[in-house]
């Protein structure tokens, strides 16, 4: 197995639980993190080391240590040939993986369908080279990659089944040490080293606007723990060392507190949909990637909470639109909203209710079936 990032080895280790219960005597190893480690899984390399995201220089400065660990595994596997082979998303790393094993006849399953219909749709031909199966969290999913000749099915989102329908707010501001008539809002500025850099500074600035304009408002950011210092410090560049509360890992029960989130595009923006948390979501990236992601788009939205409701039900902020300026407003916005049009915050939690809906299924069971059938086959 391979997982990329803290959301693959999340995936990855909801899915070890279900496949050693199903086959106890599994051995599971590869390239992965603590969750998957929890169910037995031994890393020969940390999911961190394939924690990049972009083109140009936030990838081309670990390009030839990514590509060599990836033939260094390759190697590997040649020669003890697993049963079976599962990339957990990582498409960059894991599709080229996948072909060469498909290739000497090992098994493949690639969890977490790339998202061809959001960009890249030239991705379809590379996925029905290198997987036997896919394993598809969205549902609309498996018909398009099907009209390709790729067998897919749709498991459900692990993150619907993790996620309480209705979250305990008050539990999770007894747990943080927040008052429970405080308006909360939380800074998650992402798991990668690169989001770090291009959006935890404005994050803090932004909150810096708030504080001044609503004296009182509480502030927190979920720090993954190898990332704790780069905010750490940029907190303290932002002159809100003594405003902003930070709290290593616990991103759930960050977001079961908050009112709002100023939050990274990316899978945890689904989380605070799933937690029914308006949010305002932005993003940024070295002007070479944004150019090239850009004129790859297929669809008008980047958020997977608006992807998903297909319109803008949270409003997003990209590049050089995401100023701390436009994002402090629009979290006020949302505040104000709190306390003067409850029912705006309503009907948006409804939304993310019926969403939350849709996702929820048994997935580790569903694709512990199918992958006894590529097994099997």
């Amino acid at each position: 197995m391979v997982a990329g990032e803290t959301s693959g080895d999340l995936l990855a280790g909801l899915l070890l639980g279900a496949m050693t219960e199903r086959w106890p005597e599994l051995e599971a190893a590869g390239i992965g993190g603590p969750r998957m480690a929890a169910h037995g899984f031994e890393a020969w390399w940390s999911h961190e080391k394939l924690s990049v995201h972009g083109f140009g220089l936030d990838v081309l400065l670990r390009y030839r240590e990514i590509v060599g660990i990836r033939k260094q595994l390759l190697q590997r596997l040649s020669i003890e040939k697993p049963s079976l082979f599962i990339g957990v998303d990582a498409p960059d790393f894991n599709l080229q993986l996948e072909e060469n094993l498909r290739g000497q006849g090992v098994k493949t399953v690639h969890f977490v369908c790339p998202s061809v219909w959001a960009w890249r749709a030239h991705r379809l031909e590379a996925i029905r080279r290198s997987a036997d199966h896919v394993l598809c969290v969205f549902p609309f999913e498996p018909a398009l990659l099907e009209k390709h000749g790729i067998a897919a099915s749709y498991v459900g989102h692990p993150l619907a089944q993790v996620i309480p329908k209705v979250p305990d707010r008050a539990a999770a501001r007894r747990a943080l040490g927040i008052a429970q008539d405080a308006d909360v809002v939380a800074l998650l500025t992402g798991s990668r080293q690169s989001e770090i850099k291009h959006l935890a500074l404005r994050f803090f600035e932004a909150a810096a606007r708030i504080q001044a304009l609503r004296p009182g408002t509480h502030f927190i950011v979920p720090a993954v723990p190898s990332l704790q210092p780069q905010i750490e410090a940029a907190v303290q560049r932002s002159g809100m060392g003594d405003s902003i509360q930070i709290v290593t890992g616990k991103s759930h029960t960050v977001l079961a507190a908050c009112d709002v989130t100023l939050i990274a595009s990316g899978t945890a923006t689904l989380e605070a949909a799933l937690f029914k948390r308006p949010m305002v979501i932005a993003y940024r990236m070295s002007a070479l990637s944004w150019r090239m992601m850009r004129d790859k788009r297929l669809q008008p939205w980047v958020g997977l909470p608006n992807i998903l409701c297909a319109e803008f039900v949270v409003p997003e902020f990209l590049q050089e639109a995401a100023t701390a300026q436009a994002l402090s407003q629009s979290v006020i916005d949302v505040l104000d909203a709190k306390h003067q049009h409850p029912e705006k915050i309503h009907a948006l939690e409804a939304r993310f209710a019926a969403l939350h809906d849709t996702l929820h299924r048994d997935t580790a069971l569903l694709a512990t079936q199918a992958i006894a059938g590529v097994l099997n086959a």
